[in-house]
């Protein structure tokens, strides 16, 4: 089992994702520090985001768990958006990350500087506690 850093103590103020018979082993498993994508037992085909069967062959899915590391595949860079909690966060990078398992998965790059983020760039992931349930996989540039 791979933890990976959990952030808390601030309060989050962004949007909840709603928790449902689905995903709801992904976003507490994110809230404990773990990455979780789908593995198909059939045919082996991974995905992310979570559904409810595999997106190949409609077998049902296992949860695998992540080594959290991938590189970036596209990002973009938010400079305006006039929306709290968004407008206090700017500028911010939402990238698209090639996990080393195979799916890709989206989410935000919220430290350093936004214009040092490069498509191949590697990257970990981080969680911020969002609610006792609730983990939100965060990327940062990877240490190794």
């Amino acid at each position: 089992m791979t933890t990976h850093e959990v952030q808390t103590g601030e309060e989050w103020t962004k949007p909840l994702p709603k928790p449902d018979f689905v995903n709801a082993e992904y976003w507490q498993a994110a809230a404990d520090g773990r990455l979780l994508i789908q593995e198909c037992p059939s045919c082996g085909h991974r995905q992310w985001y979570p559904r409810a069967l595999c997106t190949a062959c409609a077998a049902d899915t296992e949860w695998l768990e992540c080594s959290g590391r991938g590189t970036v595949h596209t990002f973009t860079v938010i400079r305006q958006f006039g929306m709290k909690p968004f407008r206090d966060a700017l500028p911010y990078v939402i990238a698209m990350i090639d996990l080393e398992e195979g799916p890709r998965i989206m989410g935000d790059i919220p430290d350093g500087d936004v214009d040092a983020v490069t498509i191949g760039m590697p990257v970990e992931v981080f969680f911020t506690k969002a609610a006792d349930d609730i983990g939100i996989p965060r990327w940062r540039p990877a240490t190794e």
